[in-house]
């Protein structure tokens, strides 16, 4: 795993959890308040949020915060605080995990960030319940912005941006599980998805900030493309994660991806690129009946795991994510903000895809 670690690895020599301390833990707290506003009988649908949050005690439990934290700087980048953004960062948040919980299910994942999942402890319907409610409290957060300066017509585009990010999210995850299905993926109707699962909301998530900030069209749509070229090389690099890197390393099933027969960057570059004995065996590996079929076994995904890297899958793979990730760098020079805080942004990108 060492030359992963060094090229795309996760994470690189940058902690954000320590760089950025004051700015995660005031967007726990901003969702923490949320949470703690419902009551009555239906409490322990919020203490089923609060557990899928992170919010109960453990902070290895709370995931990355990348998104929030995005929307926070870039609007700290244009007005020099961050602490009125707040609620659109909570927002964003709200609305990422309401997908997580949702793509546990339709994954079928009972562990996440090392321990059981949503519908693992709750069952399927109150957990589709719960992530619903999530959606819910993400819209629902952003009204306090009102409340603040911030005129009805930011606002109102502000939720527009987030609603239609959130129609995309969903769109991306339908391409996403119908792949699955399908032995035809192209590169472009990969990147297609993972534009709209992933780098929709890391690219709302920055322009979200901006959107608060200025109402300069361009310099929204400057912030807007730093946000998605990074969440394209954050996905191709979590694909590269979720296939060779071990469940220690990654926090998720060791090549987890190939276990479920996922058409991730790899899989999808080998289908079209490996020798054609490789690429027929790749096929009827990834093969599903009708009704499906239970995950690879060990020596399956060993065979697979053979064909990525005499194909140049892997390669392949971890140089998209240094290109995005160096595309995200470069338009992040662009943008009209001092330049300690151009460098605070590149820290985060720096923590999630390394050098």
């Amino acid at each position: 795993m060492t030359r992963l670690f060094e090229e795309v690895g996760y994470p690189s020599g940058v902690d954000i959890t320590s760089e950025f301390t004051h700015l995660l833990a005031e967007i726990d707290v901003e969702m923490a308040k949320i949470l703690d506003a419902r009551g009555g009988h239906a409490r322990p649908l919020y203490e089923m949020l609060t557990y899928h949050l992170g919010l109960d005690g453990d902070a290895s439990r709370r995931g990355k915060r990348m998104r929030p934290l995005l929307g926070l700087l870039a609007y700290q980048s244009l007005t020099g605080d961050y602490r009125e953004a707040l609620p659109g960062a909570a927002a964003v948040e709200l609305g990422h995990n309401f997908s997580l919980v949702h793509d546990d299910i339709e994954d079928g994942d009972a562990e996440r960030r090392h321990r059981p999942t949503l519908w693992a402890v709750w069952g399927i319907p109150l957990a589709i319940n719960a992530g619903d409610a999530l959606f819910a409290l993400s819209r629902l957060a952003l009204y306090p912005l009102l409340e603040s300066h911030f005129s009805e017509r930011r606002v109102l585009e502000l939720m527009r941006t987030y609603d239609e990010t959130c129609l995309a999210l969903c769109e991306g995850q339908y391409l996403d599980i119908s792949f699955e299905r399908r032995d035809d993926v192209s590169v472009e109707a990969y990147m297609e998805m993972i534009g709209k699962k992933t780098a929709a909301l890391v690219g709302a998530s920055v322009q979200a900030g901006a959107i608060l900030a200025t109402d300069d069209t361009a310099i929204i749509g400057a912030y807007h493309r730093f946000g998605y070229d990074l969440g394209l090389a954050f996905q191709i690099a979590d694909d590269v994660k979720g296939s060779f890197w071990s469940s220690a390393a990654s926090g998720k099933p060791e090549a987890g991806d190939i276990r479920r027969r996922k058409k991730t960057l790899p899989v999808v570059w080998a289908l079209s690129h490996a020798a054609s004995g490789d690429r027929e065996r790749l096929r009827t590996l990834y093969a599903r009946g009708p009704d499906g079929d239970g995950p690879l076994d060990d020596a399956e995904v060993a065979e697979v795991l053979g064909i990525l890297e005499r194909s140049g899958a892997r390669e392949h793979a971890e140089a998209q994510a240094r290109r995005y990730r160096d595309l995200a760098l470069d338009q992040l020079e662009l943008l009209p903000c001092p330049p300690e805080r151009r460098g605070e942004l590149a820290m985060v990108v720096n923590a999630f895809i390394a050098a």
